[in-house]
């Protein structure tokens, strides 16, 4: 006969929560703008650059068997090729990005990222290192 704890220790295995995560990666780019949709002599009108800095947060559940949920490399394989789509370029020439404010950013990081990564929950855009802008799609 199985003593109180052995049928505790079986039934609580069997009901146990999932284990649910997020992964943050961070990226970086150098690159330049200006933004047109500001009124005339607003500083943010005029070409400047920023050291932009974005976070892909990924969400879902431990696989118990190996003891994680995504590889942090294949995010980076994945962000790459779009990070050198952005770093030291003229944000306003990118197809998509002729407006390119955080907000317009992240939107744009989102629909190049979750194709590839489906896991994706958030994109975070650093314009500086006090202002950011959270986007977790549609």
């Amino acid at each position: 006969m199985r003593s109180f704890f052995e049928h505790w220790w079986t039934v609580w295995r069997t009901v146990r929560r999932q284990m649910i995560v997020r992964l943050v990666k961070t990226f970086r780019f150098e690159a330049a703008h200006d933004l047109p949709c500001f009124p005339p002599g607003h500083k943010c009108r005029r070409l400047h650059g920023h050291s932009f800095r974005f976070d892909v947060i990924v969400q879902g559940e431990v696989d118990p068997k190996i003891g994680y949920l995504i590889d942090y490399g294949d995010i980076k394989q994945i962000c790459d090729p779009i990070v050198k789509q952005l770093d030291h370029y003229y944000l306003n020439d990118i197809p998509g990005l002729s407006i390119s404010t955080s907000e317009m950013i992240a939107v744009w990081l989102w629909n190049k990222i979750k194709p590839e990564l489906a896991m994706l929950d958030e994109i975070v855009v650093y314009e500086t290192c006090t202002s950011a802008c959270h986007y977790r799609g549609k």
